[in-house]
């Protein structure tokens, strides 16, 4: 339909939203950003206090496929999970570690390089999970905690803390997806704006969804390539995911959600 025969209304947002995707002049940049006022930089991970777990992380039998082609054309979005199948500690690390672990820090404290792409290399996600069925770890609500173990395939988590009643919640939280409670884990990744913001200005909140994509993908090739079966959900609750998860809903707040499983 041509633009100038709509009505306002619905497809006034809809303009708004295509225009928002375009990519802004950044060759032309008027504002100034934080870091070129050399306002203090945030930290590149949410610092926590308190004890963390280790999780096994074996990588070198846990991944089934050795074939990228046959990777490729074996990734699909998978819903049925076997309810009582057990995820292992070492699946559970290595979709941690492939989607944001930390390999590297440059400068002081500068910037993170991880096996996701992020513009800036600001990385501006936190990963938070859902464990329903995994080996040796109690059920609950986790946080991935990548500073722990810079440029080592290890990985650690912090407990946050019990999650009752959890079919129900995580079926409100995810818009009425019940399928998705059958899975070990459902993972939900938060973004800490600023991080982004800090770099990009005003311009740092497309790039930021353009980001999440790539870690989206990687989680879904990285669940692929050891047998399992994922789906990653645009569908959620904004403010009940927020407040199970314990965000404020704008220094931080829900962006995304994957489950993941073997598949029935």
């Amino acid at each position: 339909m041509s633009k100038d025969i709509r009505n306002e209304g619905m497809w006034g947002e809809i303009d708004r939203n295509r225009d928002f995707m375009k990519c802004p002049d950044f060759n032309n940049v008027t504002r100034q950003s934080d870091q070129e006022k050399e306002l203090p930089q945030p930290p590149l991970s949410k610092v926590v206090k308190g004890n963390f777990i280790q999780l096994s992380a074996d990588f070198d039998d846990i991944v089934v496929c050795d074939s990228y082609t046959e990777l490729l054309d074996n990734r699909r979005s998978e819903r049925v999970y076997d309810k009582n199948a057990e995820m292992s500690q070492d699946q559970l690390a290595f979709l941690l570690w492939s989607t944001q672990g930390i390999q590297e820090i440059r400068g002081n404290n500068y910037a993170t390089f991880r096996p996701a792409p992020s513009g800036g290399a600001r990385h501006p996600f936190e990963t938070y999970f859902i464990a329903r069925n995994v080996e040796e770890l109690e059920p609950g609500l986790y946080h991935y905690l990548p500073l722990e173990h810079v440029g080592e395939k290890r990985v650690a988590v912090r407990y946050v803390g019990e999650f009752p009643d959890h079919k129900e919640r995580i079926a409100g939280m995810l818009a009425g997806q019940k399928w998705a409670s059958n899975a070990p884990v459902i993972v939900f990744y938060s973004c800490v704006a600023y991080r982004a913001e800090w770099r990009y200005c005003n311009f740092a909140h497309r790039v930021v969804l353009i980001d999440l994509g790539h870690v989206g993908q990687n989680f879904m090739l990285s669940a692929a390539a050891m047998g399992l079966g994922s789906c990653c959900m645009a569908a959620y609750d904004q403010k009940l995911c927020d407040e199970a998860l314990g965000f404020d809903g704008y220094e931080e707040y829900t962006v995304y959600a994957c489950s993941v499983g073997k598949t029935r």
